[in-house]
């Protein structure tokens, strides 16, 4: 495999680093949080100046055709800033179920406006009841009603669900789990957002005998299912890239931490047994970085083979993001809990990546009920 990236990755890479670091300051998170969208709309209007918005879509699209190891790059660089804009939900969930299966009628009347940064969609598929980690089973239904459809059911942990234009909701009809196109003010949609415990603004969405026309159908009847499998997987690598951002972020203040905490007359990074911490902690760091750039490229590989990997990279990022987090907290003291305090919203946001699309035991029970790993040529 090859690790090395390209000229225009490295300028990607080094761009939007420096925009998180001269940009992108954590104790001007709360404010941009308390804005109405849950996000900054001047700071979403710079990463679409940036062309960041539209990178995973095809250059014909009016995107720029970007992959997994582009995607990896862009959540890497807004996990080390700790970002609340609605990247993953917006543009890689949303964005790549339109960017899958929309036809060229759907996506030319949307992607403009996405890519420019303003027009917003949210995928609502996640259920109250649990049922989180499959695309197949689902309690919101979608029955026919004349040349259309009539949606009931209730969606949780919408991503920017509150301030989208549009949302994509998953629904389950006679042919199979179906994609719909729902504008949020028709009759019917109850829309209640709220901030998660990471700090990421999501909602509520029910739906109430909601109608929609025929054309609201994204990707076919009955095609939801292996359209949610593709993208769930491509979503996981983006969540471990933007993991591997956060822990490099989180182990670079602790080791600082450690330069300039006191104690007994001296900093308490001359410790030895606090060295080998912040040395273990570098390890899982880079065993994460390593798993990451393997998701990351495991979605060009066959299908099997990619989803082991995916699964293998989340579990094992999953089990050094708690590892790091808990770390950085303990050798940070009482001080790593506070709000003022940008360790203790990273081991929240590291948390809630492990539970987003299926914890570490979830994936590691994956590959045991498949045997274990493909072997790696």
């Amino acid at each position: 495999m090859d690790f090395d990236l390209t000229d225009e990755q490295r300028l990607l890479s080094e761009t939007l680093g420096r925009f998180v670091a001269d940009r992108y300051d954590f104790h001007e998170r709360p404010k941009k949080m308390a804005e109405g969208r849950g996000y900054s709309k001047a700071v979403w209007d710079q990463l679409a100046e940036l062309g960041v918005l539209g990178l995973p879509f095809a250059e014909q699209d009016g995107g720029f055709g970007g992959g997994g190891v582009e995607t990896l790059l862009v959540m890497e660089a807004l996990g080390k800033g700790l970002m609340v804009e609605p990247y993953f939900g917006a543009i890689l969930l949303a964005g790549g179920a339109l960017r899958l299966a929309g036809s060229p009628a759907q996506k030319g009347a949307r992607l403009e406006g996405i890519i420019a940064g303003q027009y917003l969609m949210a995928l609502a598929h996640a259920e109250p009841d649990g049922l989180r980690h499959t695309v197949d089973q689902l309690r919101t239904t979608a029955m026919a009603d004349g040349d259309g459809w009539r949606l009931t059911g209730v969606k949780t942990a919408v991503i920017a669900g509150d301030s989208a234009d549009e949302l994509i909701v998953s629904a389950a009809t006679p042919a199979g789990v179906t994609l719909f196109l729902v504008d949020p003010q028709a009759d019917g949609v109850t829309i209640v957002g709220h901030p998660g415990y990471d700090g990421i603004r999501v909602a509520d969405v029910r739906l109430h005998g909601v109608a929609v026309p025929a054309n609201a159908v994204l990707g076919g009847l009955g095609g939801g299912a292996p359209i949610l499998t593709r993208l769930f997987e491509e979503a996981t690598a983006a969540l471990v890239a933007e993991a591997v951002g956060i822990m490099a972020d989180t182990l670079n203040i602790t080791v600082d931490y450690l330069k300039t905490r006191s104690q007994f007359g001296v900093a308490i990074g001359s410790f030895q047994a606090l060295q080998h911490r912040a040395v273990d902690m570098m390890m899982q760091v880079e065993l994460a970085r390593s798993m990451a750039i393997l998701a990351a490229l495991a979605l060009d590989m066959p299908d099997e083979e990619r989803r082991l990997n995916i699964a293998a990279a989340k579990a094992k990022v999953g089990q050094a993001a708690r590892f790091v987090g808990q770390q950085a907290v303990q050798l940070h003291g009482a001080i790593g809990l506070t709000l003022e305090y940008k360790i203790g919203h990273a081991f929240k946001r590291l948390t809630a990546i492990d539970a987003w699309l299926g914890d570490a035991d979830h994936h590691l029970d994956v590959i045991a009920e498949a045997g274990g790993l493909p072997a790696i040529a």
